[in-house]
């Protein structure tokens, strides 16, 4: 029969096979299959890290608008954080007299007087770090005072109030 005689034919054959060419490690798929899995399960890992963790406290953040007391026109915003920062922006220019000058003052409630926190230059910005102080809270007062050139001498205000403000917590 002719399937006997191809058969036969076949079984005498050897398939002739061309010898595996020699590659380097860059061209094996499973290096890379390998190196890709492992990138993945580090980052899934990194993922969930990251993802378990507790975000930190955020820093309390108070803002004062400093106004005019008669016409609340403001004058000043005042911007701190619960570490004792304190930033003083002007928002225009005061006029002082000669011999004269601006002065920050801040008083919680609970506190005995107002505390002096230093002479503003008008029209410039000012960094204060609170080291000496309780931490802001809410409702806390500051106002800049007209005093002499060399700030109060009774350390207390003794010149009319300029701009007044109260903190609100963001």
């Amino acid at each position: 029969s002719t399937r006997a005689r191809v058969e036969a034919s076949l079984a005498g054959m050897r398939l002739h096979q061309p010898a595996p060419a020699v590659t380097g490690w860059w061209q094996r798929l499973g290096l890379w299959r390998s190196l890709a899995a492992t990138g993945f399960a580090a980052a899934a890992a990194l993922a969930v890290v990251v993802g378990l963790q507790s975000p930190g406290e955020p820093a309390l953040r108070y803002t004062v608008v400093l106004a005019a007391p008669g016409n609340m026109a403001p004058g000043w915003v005042l911007q701190m954080n619960a570490e004792g920062s304190l930033t003083l922006v002007p928002l225009g220019t005061t006029v002082v007299p000669p011999n004269r000058s601006l002065q920050l003052w801040t008083k919680a409630d609970g506190w005995k007087g107002p505390v002096s926190l230093g002479l503003v230059e008008p029209g410039k910005r000012v960094e204060v770090q609170l080291a000496n102080l309780p931490p802001p809270v809410p409702n806390q007062l500051f106002e800049i005072t007209l005093e002499p050139k060399a700030g109060s001498p009774i350390g207390r205000p003794t010149g009319p109030i300029l701009y007044i403000g109260r903190a609100v917590r963001l």
